[in-house]
């Protein structure tokens, strides 16, 4: 199959919108800024998307759409510019527009604890997937913060992931003009990303719009209705208001992200309702209100919901070491913070002492990263695994185990470290942990990861066997990866008996 000449011409492609022209681009023929549904403001603010009206003539596509509302994850990542208010928008890499061509799908959803992201950062560059794997990759903006995941009276309930919904829908209708096959999609994601994922898969409206999945460290972080609320009241609280439509509507959407990150100074304060979730950087999660998204993730896997979709599941083995460092705590933590961090977040009625006996020889630091990286992240994503297989369907694992370079790898293999690594692109945060002394080695690897990605995507088959619970194959991904039986074994045995669902609001 051939790819753009960056001297040709690239046709102009219709859509259900109207006509878009791209330009050639490394031997990609690039279309960014796609509206895929009509900018959700004025009397559309806090509204499903709306399917965007046709424009005449033809939409040059040649750059980003601005990014939705945010607020920074932490003062050393600052949040995009505004830029407009056509913040849904959908962008395509092919390596070729022909429609007789057929090229698989990947459509990625980027993290960020549910408050900040946009497809404009370079980490997300797709053109070497898209190029290397010899198929078409899509990424697309949607709401964050309040915009898309407070709990809003009169509005829908996950307004993001309404929107990510509409855009998969985007995808299925248009992406043959652009040389894709809508039968053959693949949706990635990381962190909140790979939390929206797990969420797509247990939505109705999102059933049939994907064939595979690939959820990359997903967080165990979905919230009630009623805890949803609460914490909804809470952030209309702080400008006096009611978590309404009618009264946030008033509110310029840019504003609103500065709620978000006064409550968020201050969440400790409400540990007494809103329980662990009080002590994370988000007020934000999806919510599982029982019509957008009908039951937690963990519960329609088992009972079957995605058997239909094949799923590759993973996370790093140090999650938690990012979060430490954004925080200020590597090498700050003693054993009293320790004790409040496993009586925090650890299972069952002696977390402190479970954890202390699994793993003796552990000092206060490590126990503090192991009990907040387990529950985050490293428990929900192996128990959705095992939530795919108990339903009939079939999952994937693996874990991250190269260790971020940089900073004499005191990051470890820490959150975010695969977002490079499936890219190929070391710009931003990924540069940051790996530096330039070992790009080569990075390279490397990233091009294991990446082939690992793209194969699952065009044939199911990543390269290493399904999970099960007997054996528990698991992907290492190293310099030298291997397959192994689970290795978080100790960690797996402390949560084996608990219960991933809906966060509850505690009330007396």
């Amino acid at each position: 199959m051939r790819s753009v000449v960056a001297t040709e011409p690239i046709p102009d492609i219709a859509t259900v919108g109207g006509f878009v022209r791209g330009r050639p681009e490394d031997g990609l023929a690039v279309f960014r800024g796609i509206p895929f549904a009509e900018p959700p403001v004025g009397s559309l603010r806090f509204a499903a998307p709306r399917p965007v009206r046709r424009w005449e003539g033809t939409r040059e596509s040649f750059v980003f759409g601005p990014p939705p509302p945010q607020e920074p994850l932490s003062p050393a990542i600052p949040a995009p510019t505004p830029g407009g208010e056509d913040w849904l928008t959908v962008n395509v890499w092919t390596p070729d527009p022909d429609p007789a061509t057929k090229r698989p799908v990947m459509v990625w959803i980027y993290g960020g604890a549910y408050k900040f992201g946009s497809v404009d950062d370079p980490a997300y560059d797709p053109s070497r997937l898209a190029r290397d794997g010899n198929l078409v990759v899509v990424t697309f903006n949607h709401r964050v913060g309040i915009e898309g995941f407070a709990r809003i009276e009169g509005a829908p309930a996950n307004r993001g992931l309404l929107d990510q919904v509409a855009a998969l829908t985007w995808v299925r209708e248009n992406i043959t003009a652009f040389g894709g096959d809508p039968g053959q999609v693949t949706v990635f994601g990381e962190s909140a990303g790979a939390g929206s994922v797990a969420a797509l898969l247990a939505m109705p409206s999102a059933r049939g719009l994907f064939r595979r999945a690939i959820a990359q460290s997903v967080p165990g972080t979905f919230f009630s209705d009623e805890l949803a609320t609460d914490i909804a009241t809470a952030l209309a609280g702080e400008l006096g208001l009611r978590p309404t439509v009618s009264d946030l509507s008033a509110v310029d959407p840019h504003k609103l992200p500065g709620v978000g990150a006064a409550l968020g100074a201050r969440m400790s304060q409400y540990a007494d309702r809103w329980g662990p979730i009080a002590h994370t950087l988000t007020p934000y999660s999806p919510v599982v209100d029982g019509e957008v998204l009908p039951t937690a993730p963990w519960q329609a896997l088992a009972d079957g919901a995605a058997r239909e979709v094949e799923l590759i599941i993973g996370h790093t083995r140090d999650e938690y070491r990012l979060f430490m460092a954004l925080g200020g705590l590597l090498g700050q933590v003693g054993e009293e913070l320790a004790a409040a961090a496993l009586h925090t977040f650890g299972p069952g009625a002696d977390p402190g002492h479970a954890y202390r006996t699994a793993f003796p020889d552990a000092p206060a630091e490590r126990l503090f990263e192991l009990v907040q990286s387990d529950w985050l992240i490293r428990m929900p994503s192996l128990h959705l695994a095992e939530a795919q297989v108990a339903g009939g369907g079939r999952a994937h694992l693996y874990e991250l185990t190269w260790a971020a370079p940089a900073n004499g790898g005191a990051m470890g293999a820490c959150h975010a470290l695969d977002i490079p690594l499936v890219f190929g692109t070391f710009a931003g945060l990924g540069g940051d942990l790996i530096g330039p002394a070992h790009l080569d080695e990075a390279d490397a690897l990233s091009g294991l990861v990446r082939a690992a990605w793209t194969s699952f995507a065009t044939t199911g088959d990543p390269g290493w066997p399904a999970y099960d619970t007997e054996h528990r194959p698991t992907r290492i991904l190293d310099t030298e990866p291997m397959t192994t039986a689970y290795p978080e074994e100790a960690s797996r045995r402390l949560w084996q008996g608990h219960v991933f669902n809906a966060l509850p609001l505690i009330t007396s």
